[in-house]
């Protein structure tokens, strides 16, 4: 900065700005809050059908999250702003004060041509015998000013620097980056440049604490836009995978290898989690990033020219944090092309992972060198890029009935050969790791959440309410479609590892495959009934949601976790309709038989199931069914503490009845739901007997989850007969009982049950 612009410097434009955004900030302010407890409050309340469940409910969303990310932005803005007026105002008076103490020793300060300044003496002829300063007064002078005028420098240089980058943050819309004053944004971008600079040394020259350095800022910083965006840049593409190809090996760093290995995972994980924030970045040098990053995809990265694969590094950085949607399915189609040349669909050798190796992945849970395994947990955190990743083919439209309208990614992943990998210690095979992210992915796109959503969040905090869509529907269509026939039996018998998260996903979408059944048996009611949670529900059809269930009850696990889902749904309805009046009642006489048939399903084909594992009456077969009458420990175990999307979620309605939200996290022995703990008791009583006799025939286990459907709710019909005076329901119990047998007592009563695993 000039002499003369800092010492004659009018900031009356500059204090008009920062008063605009101050008031700027006021009005967003009242905006955000009317579009928040205003707009987005009233379409979260509202009954929406049709296109407006999808298309307007999700722009009133979006529209209210942007007056937030306007008034985050304004406010970073201003603080930037006001911040930088104070130190130009404090620089202008420190040059003002050493010129003004300059002046008392003789001393002149004048501006040069070029922009530059001089310090010379100035003395009177009458008192050029007594002078008042030396040499070095004029050298301290001209320090002191040159230091002033650096320090302006920096404080405009980086006001610009910032401001810029938070402009380039979003190419649409703005930023949701929020600094309290310019400093705090000065300091992410500095620190970003010199932990670059660390990153980009040799190998072989990083020292340990050039390496505690570096895992502390990303820990401090990952989620910080400016420091992502600038750190990852200033690595470029090559530069970020082969810095961690290279700290992967032991022999690369000795040093720092022995003195910091049990560390390397937390390095990895913030890594990752710096690289994803960076990903949302719009601009022009990131986009690059983004690119170069799959260009890089089937490239080799080694030093000798061979694996690992750009793939393989980057799947590995990318296993925590919700990276952008685009550039994640951009890598993943560059990944699917890549590993159907280097491998056929996996069943060549090209992921296993050679002994001498590095492990790409320090957390130790699988053996690394498969670069699916880290994508798929990638999607998993990501809803919106694993929707659009399984999204139904174009012109597909309604219920899947074919497998010409399943996605092609879809299809390779449930057919994929998954290579056995080597272990690390304590850690999964990559089959079993590779299968667990799949299933982790397939959640997060059926139900719109992450798969690891915490337990404890409200999904109406923050007003996205039911976040399943036509499109999530649609992925779950497929998915049901992949595993309600023979072939989808089989894969379920293959890759048992899918077994919780099919059963969370059929938990997820429990209303819709009633919807579906609701034709079934004497008591079936019309689609009418089932008031539509969200525009273009999943329609499964008749057979095709038998089928699914009939499939889901073979294994164990999902077996479980679909009858607590389909359990907890049904306590929801009557929760919603006490019968207090006839139409309560028959509507909740309804739910109750759409369990029976659910759950006489799923107990039908576990019963089969068993039959065929093990022979008929064997202890094994018995504790097999033992294991699966204790579904009731997924009401407050860990399954449906694993995500919100678990249960039907709130604000969803039966008949145009709001349905009472459930929490995620029950813990307890009963549901305060009014039927209360008399049908918890009913089904742990019910348990308990299977658990202490250890010993059941199919016959009998079939016959217990009857009886204990019908104990269950005798209580709701007890309370119908207290409501209205009449006492003609006492054989509902034995009605239920009759509804659940009618269902699987024989096989043809299913109507096409896919054959079982002999």
């Amino acid at each position: 900065m000039d002499l003369d612009a800092l010492r004659f410097a009018d900031f009356k434009l500059l204090e008009e700005a920062v008063t605009d955004w101050t008031t700027m900030i006021g009005d967003l302010d009242e905006l955000k809050e009317s579009a928040d407890k205003g707009l987005r409050g009233a379409a979260n309340k509202a009954d929406w059908t049709g296109e407006n469940a999808t298309v307007s409910k999700e722009f009133v969303a979006r529209t209210a999250g942007e007056f937030k990310d306007a008034h985050t932005q304004a406010t970073s803005i201003r603080n930037i702003l006001r911040d930088t007026l104070g130190e130009l105002k404090n620089h202008k008076g420190k040059l003002e004060d050493a010129i003004a103490r300059g002046q008392k020793k003789n001393l002149t300060v004048t501006t040069t041509a070029a922009g530059g300044f001089t310090v010379a003496t100035h003395v009177h002829p009458d008192r050029a015998k007594t002078p008042e300063h030396d040499a070095g007064d004029v050298t301290s002078l001209r320090d002191e000013i040159q230091k002033i005028l650096d320090d302006a420098t920096e404080s405009d240089n980086s006001a610009s620097k910032v401001l810029q980058a938070l402009a380039d943050q979003s190419r649409l819309g703005f930023s949701d980056a929020s600094y309290a004053n310019r400093d705090a944004a000065a300091d992410a971008i500095k620190e970003a440049d010199e932990l670059a600079q660390l990153v980009k040394k040799k190998p072989e020259d990083l020292s340990v604490a050039d390496f505690d350095r570096l895992n502390a800022g990303l820990k401090k910083y990952a989620n910080d836009s400016l420091f992502a965006e600038e750190f990852a840049t200033k690595l470029g593409a090559q530069g970020t995978l082969q810095f961690w190809t290279n700290l992967s090996e032991p022999g690369t760093n000795p040093e720092v290898y022995r003195a910091r290995r049990e560390q390397l995972d937390s390095l990895q994980r913030h890594l990752s989690l710096t690289l994803a924030t960076a990903s949302h970045s719009d601009t022009a040098a990131m986009t690059e990033w983004k690119n170069q990053v799959v260009d890089l995809g089937d490239k080799p990265l080694s030093r000798n020219g061979g694996f690992p694969l750009g793939v393989q590094v980057m799947s590995n950085l990318m296993r925590w944090g919700d990276y952008d949607d685009q550039f994640l399915n951009d890598y993943g189609r560059k990944l699917i092309e890549t590993d159907e040349k280097f491998t056929g669909d996996g069943k060549h050798g090209a992921w296993q992972h050679p002994g001498a190796a590095p492990f790409l992945n320090r957390t130790k849970s699988d053996g690394s060198w498969d670069p699916m395994t880290g994508f798929l947990e990638a999607l998993g955190h990501n809803p919106g890029a694993s929707t659009e990743f399984f999204a139904a083919p174009d012109g597909s439209s309604g219920r899947i009935g074919s497998h010409s309208e399943v996605n092609d990614n879809l299809e390779y992943l449930l057919d994929r050969h998954w290579s056995h990998d080597l272990a690390q210690d304590g850690g999964d095979s990559n089959v079993v790791a590779g299968r667990n992210a799949l299933g982790h992915a397939l959640e997060s796109a059926t139900t719109g959440y992450a798969y690891d959503a915490s337990t404890g969040a409200d999904p109406l905090a923050s007003g996205s309410g039911d976040r399943r869509t036509a499109a999530t529907a649609r992925v779950m269509e497929q998915v049901a479609y992949l595993f309600s026939d023979e072939d989808g039996s089989q894969k379920l018998h293959e890759q048992p590892e899918l077994a919780d998260s099919l059963g969370k996903m059929a938990s997820a979408y429990i209303d819709d495959i009633n919807y579906s059944l609701s034709g079934i048996g004497d008591h079936g009611r019309s689609a009418d009934d089932f008031h539509a949670m969200y525009h273009g529900r999943a329609d499964f059809g008749n057979q095709g949601a038998i089928n699914f269930l009939s499939v889901l009850g073979q294994n164990e696990t999902s077996h479980g976790i679909v009858a607590a889902g389909q359990h907890l749904y049904t306590l929801s309805l009557l929760d919603s309709n006490p019968p207090t009046n006839q139409s309560n009642y028959e509507h909740g006489k309804d739910a109750l038989f759409m369990e029976a048939e659910a759950r006489g399903i799923l107990d039908h084909s576990r019963v089969q199931q068993a039959e065929s594992d093990f022979k008929q009456g064997s202890e094994d077969a018995n504790k097999s069914l033992g294991r699966s009458a204790e579904w009731g420990k997924y009401l407050a175990g860990a399954a449906i503490g694993t995500g919100i999307a678990f249960l039907p979620l709130p604000g969803a309605q039966y008949a145009g009845v709001a349905i009472a939200p459930i929490a995620a996290d029950l813990t307890g022995e009963a549901l305060s739901t009014f039927i209360g703990q008399e049908t918890d008791k009913a089904v742990d009583d019910a348990e308990q007997d299977h658990i202490e006799q250890s010993q059941l025939t199919s016959q009998q286990f079939y016959n217990k989850g009857a009886d204990t459907l019908g104990k269950s709710y005798e209580a709701y019909f007890e309370d119908f007969a207290k409501y209205s005076r009449r006492a003609d329901s006492d054989d509902v119990a034995q009605q239920l009982r009759t509804a659940y047998l009618s269902t699987g007592s024989d096989e043809d009563d299913l109507r096409g049950l896919p054959p079982y695993k002999d």
